[in-house]
């Protein structure tokens, strides 16, 4: 299918925009926070990470990476499994913190790849179907799509500006 080949090229680009910003920045700049509103790029790798795995996790019914295959343990955060991170406060996203940047790159690639995964799998036809009617309008499987590649793209573009601000690059 062609819009697979597209929404895979955009999720590379997110991932190779996060990876380039990462190995400009030591361990030190990628952990902080530069003001209390803006994360981290740790926070932003991470988050995004998290929420590609538990966005197609739910899509194709399958449990989140994050505990399947033990991310949590590997990350060890000072945070429940079940953080809702798109709600953290500064005092939250200041606890995402490694001790590795391959972590984040690992956890990154093995998100991306589950998305491209189900992208190649999934069948068209069911992008139309209603898989959240808790917004209005009703959320189908093709906006919730959208939206996952949407917020890779909009957070990889915040950890340039982030790492900027930290490094003055």
């Amino acid at each position: 299918m062609e819009h697979t080949r597209f929404e895979t090229e955009i999720l590379e680009r997110a991932r190779e925009r996060f990876e380039e910003t990462l190995k400009q920045m030591n361990l030190d700049e990628a952990n902080t926070m530069p003001q209390p509103l803006i994360k981290s790029v740790t926070w932003l790798i991470w988050h995004t990470a998290r929420e590609i795995d538990y966005q197609i996790s739910d899509l194709n019914g399958s449990k989140p990476l994050w505990i399947s295959t033990g991310w949590n343990k590997k990350f060890s955060l000072d945070l429940s499994d079940d953080t809702q991170d798109w709600r953290h406060t500064p005092e939250e996203a200041k606890k995402v913190v490694v001790k590795e940047k391959q972590l984040l790159i690992d956890y990154l690639n093995d998100s991306i790849h589950l998305a491209n995964d189900y992208l190649e799998n999934v069948d068209e036809a069911s992008f139309s179907e209603v898989i959240d009617t808790n917004w209005t309008p009703p959320v189908t499987r093709g906006d919730r799509i959208i939206s996952i590649i949407d917020d890779a793209v909009m957070h990889s573009g915040q950890a340039v500006y982030t790492r900027r601000l930290v490094i003055g690059k």
